[in-house]
């Protein structure tokens, strides 16, 4: 077996997580906030706590009435290093409906990279690899890179299926791995 092999599958073996927020009992919501469409004259309302589980419940309705059609939850943090990280892990139950899970490796950046994940009803873990985030800016994706940041700065979650739809994720935690 060659060494580089050899330490690939150490490196496996003994991958760390880093946790990026982990929802409980009591936990400060401070720096999470909601932005709906209404930032554009829509009309979709999204709203977010704590419930008694100690999961973040963000839930609300969209509609795509006055060109609207989106909410997302959004948070910002000092910036969280990737180098040996190969994927975000969320842990979560959803609604049955797809969301979109965003980064932006800086919070100037214009852009975000985007993965799209459909939830099951139940609770799921979800991994996605850093390198399948897309680039995105107002629903286009863009002509460069997917994600290759050193670091990530803000996360989110999307919900824009361009249908009225009401909708419910519950999240339990948010790494990387």
């Amino acid at each position: 077996m060659n060494h580089a092999l050899i330490l690939s599958l150490l490196m496996t073996m003994f991958q760390t997580t880093s946790l990026i927020f982990k929802f409980e009992p009591g936990v400060s919501t401070n720096g999470w906030r909601v932005v709906d469409d209404r930032v554009m004259g829509g009309r979709s309302q999204g709203n977010f706590n704590i419930n008694s589980e100690g999961l973040g419940v963000f839930k609300g309705y969209v509609t795509t009435e006055n060109n609207g059609g989106f909410s997302s939850l959004r948070y910002n943090f000092d910036g969280l290093k990737t180098a040996g990280f190969r994927s975000v892990i969320l842990k979560l139950k959803g609604d049955g409906k797809s969301y979109q899970f965003r980064l932006k490796g800086s919070d100037k950046q214009r852009h975000s990279y985007v993965y799209l994940f459909t939830t099951s009803g139940k609770l799921q873990e979800i991994s996605i690899p850093l390198k399948d985030f897309v680039p995105s800016f107002r629903g286009y994706t863009l002509d460069i890179p997917n994600f290759n940041s050193d670091k990530i700065e803000e996360i989110a979650f999307l919900i824009g299926n361009k249908i009225k739809e009401d909708f419910r994720l519950e999240i339990e935690s948010i790494s990387l791995k």
